[in-house]
């Protein structure tokens, strides 16, 4: 094949693996931030801003390790050195298929795995191509990766409930203390939590960077000093912030006071609203301004392109202006019951160290799930710019990962509501500390999968450690069972589903007539 040839294959698989991307960031980025904003740990908004950032670096920085096994690691490649062209189609049409799929899902809300719709898509475009023998069916191929599908939500699972049981019996379960225990707690997960993530991402960080050349002692020295810096600034700023925030009902303290929060004397705000909850009388000659009649509209003139830019802005927005966290609450009210609830003041503790877990694994989640369309781009990239089939699995230029990043943050502001109004409360009740636990856990599973290049389930990491905590109240009555077996149905048809329908369309393009 002449180098740049078939440039419309090309193209189509820009355009889809664009369009794939936009599909794993409306469903597989619940699986991050899902539990935050049941717990209300975070608006919805403020969800999709943090995702943004650590969806695309998460990306960015790691996401080439994973995409070399989904490019290469599933089917044969040699089997198309005499037709790479054909090579381009495959991965044209396993794009498209689990593209389409994935769309499809996210519409109805229901949470499949974006890495079982690639994969199986590119099962069924091998198999059309050349039979069964066409698949590494080897553990180094296929193998690997099936198995990581039951042995990720387990291990994430025992994560999770390990992070949560000790939080209950150490923190949660002291009625009278628990409180004083989590503030006392607080330092130590800020500990774990930065030990665990640093450690992994600049033990395999970006390829190109080639950080492996700098271990072991600069990697243990990093690791070592962040964690002290924020062991430091746990227990000195952020504790006494919590214990004024939360004790102390200081409303008047923002975020951005927690790094001078020694310094500065009692705010308390002075309105209305809570002048009565907090003892605070209005002083003579300050008056409160209510109910001030303002024009809703101060330039009702608008011209043309300030009406586009207003619908434009409207249409961006609609995806982070739904309702999440109470959509139907009402209905899983009776399953909310019978799970355990703690002290308020001690769960609220929980709900920043939530906001850096959930941000985590939505990083982990951005470096390994990004393969799922970034490995077949990849392989019509190579295939199109040389004109051969390239067998040597080099690394995804930065080019194309960040191009993927980007497509997952346009999925989620635009799409990702649907699946987060099934992975909220829906599966078990969540609050900061289940949140917690259930997002250290599977951050963990997530990062060190993407360190051994193994495309794991997201969606499969964060239902295994949903469960786990739930089955931590000791009721199974605290768990929906009826929507986790709707989640399985939709894993288990996916596969066979997409394989069927890419080989379909491979095989009808192959043998179509032609000039």
């Amino acid at each position: 094949m002449e180098p740049y040839s078939y440039l419309w294959l090309f193209i189509i698989g820009a355009i889809t693996a664009f369009a794939g991307g936009f599909g794993i960031g409306a469903n597989d980025v619940s699986n991050s931030f899902s539990a935050s904003i049941a717990s209300r740990a975070l608006s919805l908004k403020q969800a999709c801003f943090i995702a943004i950032f650590t969806e695309f670096f998460g990306a960015f920085l790691l996401g080439s390790n994973t995409s070399e096994t989904i490019g290469g690691g599933i089917i044969k490649l040699s089997l198309f050195q005499s037709r790479p062209e054909l090579l381009m189609l495959a991965m044209v049409c396993a794009l498209v298929v689990s593209t389409i799929w994935v769309l499809f899902a996210s519409s109805r809300g229901w949470p499949v795995s974006t890495t079982h719709a690639i994969v199986g898509a590119t099962i069924g475009v091998g198999v059309a191509a050349f039979g069964w023998e066409a698949i590494d069916w080897s553990f180094n191929g296929l193998g690997k990766i099936i198995t990581s599908w039951f042995v990720a939500p387990i291990v994430s699972g025992i994560l999770a409930s390990v992070v949560f049981l000790a939080t209950k019996y150490l923190v949660l379960e002291h009625q009278e203390t628990s409180f004083r225990r989590g503030l006392i707690a607080v330092p130590i997960y800020l500990c774990i939590i930065f030990i665990i993530n640093v450690f992994e991402i600049t033990f395999k960080g970006p390829p190109n960077l080639k950080l492996d050349n700098l271990r072991p002692y600069v990697i243990a020295s990093v690791t070592v000093g962040i964690t002290i810096v924020f062991a430091i600034f746990g227990h000195f700023f952020y504790v006494q912030y919590l214990r004024r925030r939360i004790v102390g009902k200081e409303r008047g303290l923002k975020w951005y006071h927690v790094f001078v929060i020694p310094f500065i004397s009692e705010r308390y705000e002075n309105t209305a609203d809570n002048a009565a909850e907090y003892g605070i009388e209005k002083q003579e000659g300050i008056e409160i301004e209510e109910n001030k009649d303002v024009p809703s509209d101060p330039n009702p003139k608008k011209n043309i392109f300030q009406l586009y830019f207003a619908a434009i802005g409207k249409f961006a927005a609609r995806g982070v202006n739904k309702e999440v966290a109470d959509y139907e609450e009402q209905e899983n009210k009776e399953m909310h019951d019978h799970a355990i609830k703690y002290d308020p003041d001690t769960e609220s503790l929980y709900s920043f160290l939530q906001i850096l877990t959930a941000s985590f694994t939505s990083f982990a989640h951005g470096s390994n799930d990004v393969s799922n369309v970034v490995g077949p781009f990849f392989i019509i990239y190579l295939t199109y710019h040389s004109g051969t089939v390239q067998l040597d699995e080099p690394i995804a230029p930065i080019w194309i990962v960040a191009l993927g990043g980007l497509a997952i943050d346009f999925g989620l502001i635009l799409y990702g509501y649907h699946v987060m109004r099934t992975l909220g409360n829906k599966i078990t009740y969540q609050s900061p500390s289940r949140g917690f636990s259930l997002e250290l856990g599977t951050s963990i599973t997530i990062i060190t999968a993407s360190k051994l290049g193994l495309p794991i389930s997201t969606t499969h990491c964060v239902t295994g450690a949903t469960t786990a905590v739930g089955l931590c109240n000791g009721n199974a009555k605290a768990i929906n069972w009826r929507l986790l077996g709707l989640c399985f149905f939709s894993w288990i048809i996916t596969v066979p589903v997409v394989a069927l329908l890419a080989g379909c369309m491979y095989a009808f393009g192959t043998h179509a007539p032609s000039q």
